[in-house]
């Protein structure tokens, strides 16, 4: 369905969460939803990964390393990374992990493409994995009760998509962009409480969900969405209290004030303008709490 007319029949909807849902189905198609809904229920195909993580990035390339390699360590076992027009050393740096298997790369050009990048993924390749998380270059999923992510997510088998918030982490007055990993050199956050953490990135069953509404929600075609504490969710995100003491979202939203200029600069496959805005890195330059 044309993605206006799927606006103007979800916008009649009055609960926020259904009209989500159905913004997506009707962006997907209502027959394809039905057709895939009938597919998914008949297949008996094993997944080869437990746990994958879809991205989509523009000149992220010194990042990749770390974010990949902590993400391995979580239990992600598969990584789909769609390129979007990167002209530094992205490319460079994936090589290794396309080589051993561990990334499938696409390059995938054009202008606001994450939405388009995501269902690519989950249409190509929802049958290889039980679990697919949609996160950013910026965000790291921090299990805080569970070893891993895999062992957070077996209880909840039952859910079709999975919300798990942010934790906003500021500049800590850093200016310039200095060596290390981000982890480790940006360790003052904002409080749990905070508004802007209300915000949610999906871990989705991919047989159970047709696309993605925004970079935020799933459009199920069947079973429920949970929080982090595996209750099912009644509530848009903007609404419920945030929820950071089982798993949280890491967010590395602005880093130094050096980092934040150069991504303004460069642009992002969202398709932010390429202009700076301070008004940004004020809102999200969150320094509350300081970790030790």
């Amino acid at each position: 369905m044309n993605k206006v007319l799927a606006e103007i029949i979800a916008g009649l909807i009055p609960h926020k969460m259904t009209r989500n849902k159905w913004r997506g189905i009707l962006r997907y198609g209502l027959w394809n939803a039905i057709k895939m809904k009938h597919q998914m229920k008949n297949n008996s195909t094993e997944p080869r990964h437990y746990l994958a993580v879809c991205a989509i990035a523009k000149n992220e390339g010194p990042y990749f390393k770390e974010w990949i390699e902590w993400h391995r360590k979580m239990g992600v076992e598969k990584f789909y990374i769609y390129d979007n027009e990167s002209t530094d050393c992205t490319k460079e740096v994936l090589e290794p992990y396309i080589e051993s298997g561990i990334v499938q790369y696409h390059y995938w050009p054009g202008y606001r493409m994450q939405l388009a990048a995501y269902d690519h993924c989950i249409e190509t390749y929802r049958l290889e994995m039980r679990w697919l998380a949609v996160i950013d270059l910026d965000e790291f999923i921090v299990p805080v009760k569970d070893k891993n992510v895999p062992d957070f997510l077996r209880p909840l088998e039952h859910f079709a998509s999975i919300e798990i918030n942010w934790l906003i982490y500021g500049s800590g007055g850093a200016q310039k962009h200095e060596p290390g990993d981000v982890m480790e050199r940006f360790k003052c956050h904002s409080l749990p409480e905070h508004k802007l953490n209300t915000h949610v990135k999906s871990i989705i069953d991919p047989r159970r969900v047709c696309t993605m509404t925004g970079c935020h929600e799933a459009a199920r075609i069947s079973g429920k969405a949970a929080d982090s504490h595996g209750c099912p969710l009644t509530k848009g995100f903007r609404d419920r209290t945030p929820l950071q003491d089982v798993i949280r979202i890491n967010h590395y939203a602005v880093k130094s004030y050096e980092e934040f200029l150069e991504k303004q600069n460069r642009g992002r496959a969202s398709g932010t303008q390429r202009t700076v805005k301070s008004d940004y890195f004020d809102k999200y330059d969150l320094n509350d709490i300081a970790e030790k």
